[in-house]
């Protein structure tokens, strides 16, 4: 099962919010320290603080931080929220029109593989991710000079 782009920058935005325990963040920063687009990451961030993990807080002093602890939040749970259980038409709510529906076996072996990727993934928490912080602030946290020209001079300052 390949990730979606959005629930690979979900995760990076979390892991980054908790590899710095109490902190702030802004997308800016998130976006330079991962070199992705801030584009991208501003539709993560909105779905993660409807979906209640974040508090994105507006104004002078505001920016992202974990609206959970990291003990709370479910690696599981979260990429259901993004991915979903369907990993093909036949488990999805369309349910399409394959001409072999009635007599597949396909459909139970990939609804079996899915329970099993999730029950994986429910195993473990954000906190789980981030057990090694001092090793992701080392890589995260470090101003490199090739991140830094990719923020864009209104987010830097």
């Amino acid at each position: 099962m390949k990730l979606t782009t959005f629930t690979d920058y979900s995760l990076r935005v979390l892991i980054y919010l908790a590899a710095q325990p109490g902190q702030r963040a802004t997308i800016g920063q998130v976006a330079a320290a991962y070199q992705v687009s801030e584009n991208h990451l501003v539709k993560v961030v909105h779905f993660l603080g409807k979906q209640g993990w974040l508090r994105n807080l507006r104004g002078k002093g505001g920016g992202l931080e974990l609206a959970l602890p990291p003990e709370r939040i479910g690696v599981g749970q979260l990429v259901r929220q993004t991915e979903g259980e369907a990993v093909a038409e036949c488990l999805g709510d369309a349910r399409g029109d394959c001409c072999i529906a009635p007599s597949c076996r396909l459909k139970g072996v990939l609804s079996e593989a899915v329970t099993a990727f999730y029950g994986v993934l429910d195993r473990y928490t954000l906190a789980d991710l981030v057990s090694n912080a001092p090793q992701l602030a080392q890589i995260l946290f470090v101003e490199h000079p090739i991140r830094a020209q990719r923020v864009s001079p209104r987010k830097a300052a």
